[in-house]
């Protein structure tokens, strides 16, 4: 059979044409690849646009999370990373196993992921840019690699681009962009309002360093309309400087902004090198961010080969008193002197210096008596009158005590009742004196039998201009770590960077404050539902030294010149022990209250500061958290609950408990009649048998919640 030539020559350029459709389709695509999670229910793809841009994006269960996002790096005198890409080599990996954390909320961490690496080389400069995906059940993390190349040794990052396009206006829990804060009072409100509640946000801060009027910080968690809950931080922050976010309110696109030094650069590195992880944690059932072990993950394994000596901690300190207002840190009440002059034992004192011999000695037999670890002393080392003055540059030396602290004799004195003390080290944001010190200071602590300090960052950094949050002051608050370990020393840092889950690699950071923790609570207070959406946020990337414990709500009752009051009622409080996680917690009030409480005090006597296994059984961001959680190596689990100030009826179920045991559940609850502001320190204990077939309703008053202990009963089974 023959056709005629008019048709075939209509085939032909038919077929042409849709050859090269087909080749433009292939050429747009030729940089796509996908990789899903284990379970499959997220799924990565990363694509290269037209002129080479890269972008990813994610979906969970079929639904979009994260919408195709560039990816790039701008950088200071050189051509961005942000285009002109081929994609030079692609490769996938399975990870699948299991860890076990120092110290925790779990006993095992299983780390299983899918990868997907692909290498980048930009045409017209020649050099090579590596983004490696890890797809976990929970979510993803990436991060750019830089391997080492004779077109990319030394650079200078004027900004990374790296995009989260989302899928909506969701709802944010959110802080302003800061570069020296974080202990600001989150804000709840939709993306699209992030802008006109700005100003609100940080008035009643000091710092106001925030950059734009849509900046805000990581971990930010979100959930959109359709009941997915997300959240975006980074993990292993090292070297580098801290990433917030700037959002666009009219197309719902963050993008990340990080910390300058004090000329401006966001980061000076050289090749081989790699950036923090980026990570978004993703689910449809709100227990699941809680529980997302991702952020350790994507963490190294322990530096260290002995790990014996770093030990959750449970301890009472002088410190709330100062806080309050009631007693001082400093001796003298004279201001501005000059410290290399002055003669302390021939100043007079003020009469409320907190930190001496005496005092402590009481503190000492309070935890000694009631089975705590030890005692942190904060305004023992001279320096704290001139915190504000001429001499700030090296206002302190960590050695040498007030004339009325004998650290020989509380160290003598605490080691006979089996008590250890806490050091403090106050730098004032002066961190290159801290430095100077730093070796001579840890030693001192190993000499006089400390083994734990609380360093604080407070103020402005000095070298001027610098930043709590830039690449510098990350890389200090690291060396200080570690050095601390050369003299089995534990850390915890009030002021430095939020957590990235450094704490696996380097377990002796035991403790961070870094948000709004309870000393605001004497400072005009923090929102009813804080505790509802710390753990969301702050606590994503490791525990909080929130100094929970408050059992006296009126602070007028320690200093008549101060009218704050905790936003809490007194059985919330003991909730946080479980809520808040933390391997270091305190007892933070004074030891005169709790002996007034002391049915209640029982609770913070017997929770456990470490875990075998942690159980979400019910959460709402800004609503309301419930916990129970499994001492380590023992039967008993305790429950916490923390809810905002509407109130509600918690109901749980106890089926993780052990089959075929029964226990005793000791219930702390607010009264009907409890009110944070109201009736805060009316509470009731009751007992009750149960086993894992036992549902229990608990009213949780306005600002208000519950916790119990359930002890396994003995000789019943």
């Amino acid at each position: 059979m023959k056709y005629p030539p008019s048709l075939l020559s209509s085939f032909f350029l038919t077929a042409r044409s849709f050859l090269i459709v087909c080749l433009g389709l292939l050429c747009q695509t030729a940089g796509a690849q996908t990789i899903k999670s284990p379970n499959s229910k997220l799924t990565l793809t990363f694509t290269l646009q037209a002129d080479g841009v890269p972008t990813y994006q994610l979906t969970y269960k079929g639904r979009p999370v994260i919408k195709p996002s560039k990816l790039g790096l701008e950088l200071k005198n050189a051509p961005a990373l942000t285009s002109g890409f081929a994609v030079t080599d692609t490769k996938q990996a399975a990870f699948d196993a299991s860890w076990q954390p120092v110290w925790g909320e779990v006993k095992t961490i299983r780390n299983h992921y899918n990868e997907l690496a692909v290498t980048l080389t930009q045409a017209a400069t020649q050099r090579t840019v590596r983004v490696r995906f890890r797809v976990f059940d929970d979510g993803l993390g990436f991060r750019y690699e830089f391997p080492r190349q004779p077109k990319l040794d030394y650079f200078v990052i004027k900004e990374e681009r790296t995009q989260f396009a989302l899928a909506g206006d969701h709802k944010a829990f959110w802080l302003p962009g800061d570069y020296d804060t974080q202990e600001y009072s989150t804000v709840t409100s939709n993306l699209s309002e992030v802008r006109g509640r700005m100003k609100a946000a940080v008035t009643p801060n000091a710092s106001q360093t925030t950059f734009s009027a849509t900046g805000v910080q990581t971990p930010l968690m979100l959930k959109s309309q359709d009941g997915l809950y997300i959240n975006i931080h980074e993990a292993a922050l090292v070297d580098y400087s801290c990433m917030s976010l700037e959002l666009d309110d009219k197309n719902f696109v963050l993008e990340s902004h990080l910390t300058p030094d004090a000329r401006g650069d966001k980061g000076h590195l050289q090749t081989p090198v790699h950036s923090p992880w980026r990570t978004v944690i993703v689910s449809d059932r709100a227990g699941d961010i809680l529980e997302s072990k991702l952020v350790l993950n994507l963490n190294e394994p322990t530096k260290y080969k002995d790990t014996s000596w770093i030990k959750p901690v449970k301890y009472v300190g002088v410190w709330w008193e100062m806080i309050t207002g009631k007693s001082t840190w400093s001796y003298t009440n004279q201001e501005n002197i000059k410290l290399d002059s002055l003669d302390y034992s021939k100043v007079k004192p003020n009469g409320t210096h907190a930190a001496n011999t005496a005092h402590v000695k009481e503190y000492i037999d309070f935890a000694a008596q009631h089975g705590f670890d030890a005692v942190l002393v904060e305004g023992w080392n001279t320096g704290w009158e001139d915190w504000f003055g001429k001499s700030k540059d090296y206002v302190f030396d960590f050695v040498t005590p007030y004339p009325d602290f004998d650290v020989q004799e509380l160290h003598r004195y605490a080691a006979g009742k089996n008590v250890k003390l806490i050091m403090h080290h106050e730098t004032s944001g002066s961190v290159r004196n801290y430095e100077r010190h730093l070796d001579r200071a840890y030693k001192f602590m190993a000499d006089n039998g400390y083994n734990a300090v609380k360093s604080g960052y407070v103020g402005d950094i000095i070298p001027r201009g610098e930043h709590h949050y830039g690449q510098w002051l990350n890389n200090h608050y690291l060396y200080a770590i570690t050095k601390a370990a050369d003299y089995k020393i534990m850390v915890n840092a009030h002021e430095a960077v939020r957590p990235t889950g450094l704490a696996r690699t380097y377990p002796n950071l035991i403790g961070n404050e870094a948000a709004r923790g309870t000393e605001y609570e004497a400072f005009g207070g923090s929102n009813a539902d804080h505790t509802t959406i710390l753990p969301f946020t702050r606590l994503i990337g490791g525990p909080m030294d929130y100094t929970p414990g408050i059992f006296q709500t009126k602070v007028s009752a320690y200093n008549p010149d101060n009218h704050s009051f905790v936003h809490s009622t007194l059985a919330r409080q003991l909730a946080l022990y479980v809520t808040m996680y933390s391997p270091l917690q305190m007892a933070a009030d004074l030891p005169e209250t709790y002996n007034k409480f002391l049915d209640a005090f029982q609770f913070i006597k017997d929770v456990a500061v470490d875990w075998d296994d942690t159980k979400v059984l019910e959460a709402e961001p800004g609503d309301y958290i419930t916990i129970a959680r499994k001492a380590k190596g023992k039967s008993s689990w305790f429950i916490g609950s923390t809810c905002d100030e509407n109130g509600r009826t918690s109901t749980i179920k106890l089926d993780f408990l052990d089959p075929g045991k029964k226990y005793v559940a000791t219930i702390y609850a607010d009264t009907k009649d409890a009110h944070y502001e109201k009736n805060p320190q009316a509470y009731a204990i009751r007992k009750v048998n149960v086993t894992r077939k036992s549902k229990l309703a608990q009213l949780c008053a306005p600002g208000g919640g519950y916790a119990i202990s359930v002890v396994e009963a003995a000789g019943r089974r």
